[in-house]
């Protein structure tokens, strides 16, 4: 079992144990793009209150310039596409985002702020929050007020960057 520390601009930490025997591909991943500092200055672009904060995809460029970083696609790792992933989506869980095809997810990942058990076998859940303090750090982190910036980013996040920037994620 691998741990990772997600680390925000604002100096706050997650940590952060990712399954390989729950959803392995999912987890090869998801290291390969921490290796490769993927992650580093992308922010936490979409945040629903009580339900999920997700990052892993866009970046911003000159202060104002909203722009997506992207990486290959992987298979999905969850029940409705063939897959033993028996994870529930529960506070502190963290899943892959995807397109409405079940093998779109590529380095987009969510953190759930609540029991989200509607996502179970639909999406590939590979990990979960360890310790208390990291957890309130997602809460803070859900708490933060949101708004629309374009027609495909209507949870964006409305505080200071490095509330929500990802400074790096890196193995503990």
């Amino acid at each position: 079992m691998e741990k990772i520390c997600i680390e925000l601009e604002n100096g706050k930490k997650m940590n952060v144990e990712l399954y390989e025997n729950v959803a392995p591909l999912t987890c090869k991943n998801f290291l390969k793009l921490v290796d490769e500092k993927f992650f580093d200055g992308l922010v936490f672009h979409r945040i629903i209150k009580d339900f999920m904060c997700q990052g892993g995809g866009y970046f911003i460029k000159d202060g104002k310039y909203i722009d997506e970083k992207k990486s290959p696609t992987i298979i999905g790792e969850f029940a409705s596409n063939g897959h033993n992933n028996d994870l529930k989506h529960e506070l502190g869980v963290i899943s892959m985002a995807r397109t409405s095809d079940p093998n779109s997810a590529s380095s987009q990942f969510f953190l759930c702020v609540n029991n989200c058990h509607h996502l179970d076998g639909q999406y590939a859940a590979f990990g979960k929050i360890i310790d208390n303090e990291s957890l309130e750090v997602l809460k803070e982190l859900n708490s933060y007020p949101t708004g629309m910036i374009d027609y495909s980013l209507s949870d964006w996040p409305n505080t200071d960057l490095a509330n929500y920037t990802i400074k790096s994620i890196y193995k503990i």
